[in-house]
């Protein structure tokens, strides 16, 4: 039976992501006292969830800061039986600032001497032991509720394939490196369309693009060399238990260069690995293949 744990800093989506999995077959349980864990792995083991998909729960910081510590010591007290996955949402403390302010919500932990600002530093610092042990991070900064929910379908909602769950995701280095990432790999060496007349307002998925990159030799030995790295590499990615995997492809808008290269890869990639997804960070929000 599969347990998903959620977490991560309030505001960050954690509450969407509940709903998310709750539409997606699991039985879910908010703001659930981690010291609980156990008694609920053993409800979990009885016939009156079998129709669930598995079950979900939210831990925060809301929580006994003694029993947070003790949530790695908690997870390896359980049932061998239950497959347990946590995920950790966070995002940028000024996007968590924005969203407070426009929802005029209070933060849980904000108070008459712990300003807003302060209430999101300590949270983070709470909740490191539950980041330290999650098996999948989402970086919720740019992401929008229709694209959280998104995500949570790609990442999570999938068959019970056997394999790791692969993200291949474009970026622009002007806007940062996507925080989630495990690897990240640097494409602006490559020519830029960008200064090429007509290319500009294009992307790396239209043909024209294509052409221009594939008619460098440099593009072809960038693509086939990373591939390779991957394909040799990945396989011991697994091997170490690793369920969530996510490859960066940056250029420096996120726009030609780097859509070009992880469109390859994930045609390649998804050969072998069919838990494989596809996202360009700076197009359309959640572009997924």
């Amino acid at each position: 039976m599969e347990l998903v744990i959620i977490s991560g800093r309030s505001g960050s989506g954690k509450s969407t992501a509940l709903h998310q999995l709750e539409d997606l077959g699991y039985y879910c349980v908010d703001n659930l006292p981690a010291a609980l864990l156990p008694q609920l792995a053993g409800e979990l083991l009885g016939d009156h969830y079998s129709d669930f998909k598995g079950m979900a729960v939210c831990i925060d910081a809301r929580n006994n800061s003694r029993d947070l510590g003790q949530v790695e010591a908690l997870l390896d007290s359980l049932p061998e039986s239950i497959e347990s996955k946590v995920v950790f949402l966070d995002a940028a403390e000024s996007k968590l600032i924005k969203r407070f302010s426009e929802t005029r919500r209070k933060h849980p932990l904000s108070n008459s001497q712990r300003s807003l600002a302060e209430a999101i530093a300590h949270e983070r610092v709470l909740l490191e032991p539950l980041a330290a042990v999650a098996d999948l991070c989402i970086d919720t900064t740019d992401l929008n509720l229709y694209d959280l929910r998104s995500m949570i379908s790609a990442r999570l909602g999938e068959d019970n394939t056997p394999g790791i769950s692969l993200l291949i995701e474009s970026f622009g280095f002007k806007r940062g490196v996507p925080t989630d990432a495990d690897l990240v790999f640097d494409c602006r060496l490559l020519p830029n369309p960008h200064w090429v007349t007509g290319l500009r307002a294009k992307t790396g998925c239209d043909n024209e693009v294509q052409k221009f990159l594939e008619a460098h030799a440099e593009t072809g030995e960038f693509t086939r060399q990373l591939l390779d790295f991957l394909t040799y590499w990945l396989p011991h990615y697994s091997r170490s238990q690793r369920s969530y995997f996510t490859v960066a492809i940056g250029c420096t808008g996120g726009q030609h260069r780097s859509v070009y290269v992880a469109e390859q890869l994930f045609a390649e990639l998804q050969k072998s690995y069919p838990r494989v997804q596809l996202r360009h960070r700076e197009l359309t929000g959640l572009d997924s293949k």
